[in-house]
């Protein structure tokens, strides 16, 4: 028996009343039977084919969004869940790629002909909500507890390259063995070049989720690397095993802070991961994962920052703050060097200076500058970082003497 959250019910009573039968599908069920707490629910819908009939029915219940309606899915929150109401469907391979698929719905059929089009068999598991039965056509249970993951029809796994990049994924999540058949189907697909199928946005995504929710990404990209996925991540043949492994290290203890922000921590992950890579590599690398300028930017700051962690003053620590969070930078350097005292003691000063999460707040601005008589310039800027530049070397520290300062300052210039 699997447990669901009991304010469901109220809906499944609602949908029982239209003689429609709730399955609830996929990752909730296998994450369940792991004993793994999820929000996320999927549920497919037997005994209907219309979704403007299921979102009229679901609107008692909260706003419903239909925004997958094109894949036979609607959504609705409710009660802090995130729930996925779909109709089962028939998937047929049109076209290249990850969406190259039509989709035909089904009213009438039945659950194991419409899970045989899931890719793995821990996803092709389903509970029957009204006669409280699970539902296990390929034998999902069993590969769970025996930690396989198996294709449900290898025949069919090439034709989505994104399947790929999941089960690594999976595999390092769940810490899981890819079954010997599908493992020879995955190093294939890369043989043949499927990933490059697959749009840079759906890549990134499976990064983030091995980087999020593994305990320990390095399973995740060593076997990328014995898959043969080099090929479509080049720039990791310019590191050596040793390298390789130093880095990957690096990330998973990463994985030991509450880093609860998590673009942070992916931000971090990328920078680790990126660190041994010339500019060029960097780059090329990132731009094949995502278009955001602001995180390619941080990366790139984070690897090409010059400051000696083992030896530091104040105005090393506010110029640092100028340029990157040092909480961040903080767990980027301690997972490299382990130096625990001289980073413990980066973040204390920096945190006792206030810059730990954001750069020093200058004490003169051009507002000053205009009220002593000055008129905006080509050298106010000059005179801004000039000032700026005293108050990091602790010239003055209140609005007092940065005044003074600046008379004095101004007067040299007369």
């Amino acid at each position: 028996m699997i447990k669901y959250p009991e304010n469901l019910d109220n809906i499944f009573e609602t949908l029982y009343k239209h003689n429609i039968k709730p399955i609830i599908v996929g990752g909730y069920i296998r994450d369940a039977l792991l004993h793994v707490d999820s929000n996320d629910i999927d549920i497919e819908l037997y005994g209907i084919n219309s979704l403007d009939a299921i979102e009229k029915i679901l609107q008692k219940f909260g706003s419903v969004n239909s925004v997958g309606k094109s894949f036979g899915v609607c959504k609705l929150h409710y009660h802090g869940l995130d729930l996925d109401f779909s109709l089962p469907r028939e998937d047929s391979k049109i076209a290249a790629g990850h969406q190259g698929f039509t989709i035909k719905l089904h009213k009438n059929l039945d659950f194991t002909t419409a899970a045989s089009r899931r890719d793995f068999t821990i996803n092709a598991i389903g509970y029957d909500v009204k006669n409280k039965k699970i539902l296990d056509p390929f034998n999902g249970k069993q590969d769970l507890s025996e930690k396989i993951l198996r294709a449900v029809a290898i025949q069919k796994f090439p034709q989505d390259p994104l399947r790929v990049l999941r089960a690594i994924v999976f595999c390092a999540r769940f810490d899981l063995v890819l079954e010997k058949e599908l493992l020879l189907t995955c190093k294939n697909m890369i043989q043949n070049k499927l990933l490059n199928e697959l749009p840079k946005e759906r890549i990134f995504e499976e990064i983030k989720k091995l980087l999020l929710k593994s305990a320990r990404p390095s399973k995740g990209f060593y076997l990328l690397k014995d898959l043969g996925a080099f090929s479509f991540f080049e720039e990791f043949y310019s590191l050596t095993e040793e390298e390789y492994s130093e880095i990957l290290q690096s990330i998973d203890l990463l994985k030991h802070y509450n880093i609860t922000d998590k673009k942070m921590f992916v931000m971090l992950a990328l920078a680790l991961l990126t660190r041994k890579f010339s500019d060029k590599e960097r780059l090329h690398f990132l731009h094949r994962l995502t278009n955001e300028k602001k995180l390619i930017a941080d990366i790139s700051t984070f690897n090409t920052i010059i400051f000696d962690y083992k030896s530091f003053n104040h105005y090393d620590i506010y110029n640092l703050a100028t340029k990157i969070d040092i909480q961040s930078y903080y767990y980027y350097l301690h997972v490299q060097y382990k130096n625990e005292k001289k980073c413990e003691q980066l973040l204390q000063k920096a945190r006792e200076l206030g810059v730990l999460h954001q750069a020093l707040k200058p004490l003169i601005q051009g507002k000053e500058l205009i009220q002593e008589g000055l008129q905006p310039s080509k050298k106010f800027a000059s005179l801004l970082k000039e000032a700026y530049e005293a108050q990091m070397h602790e010239k003055f520290n209140t609005k007092k003497d940065a005044m003074k300062w600046l008379k004095k300052r101004i007067l040299q210039e007369v």
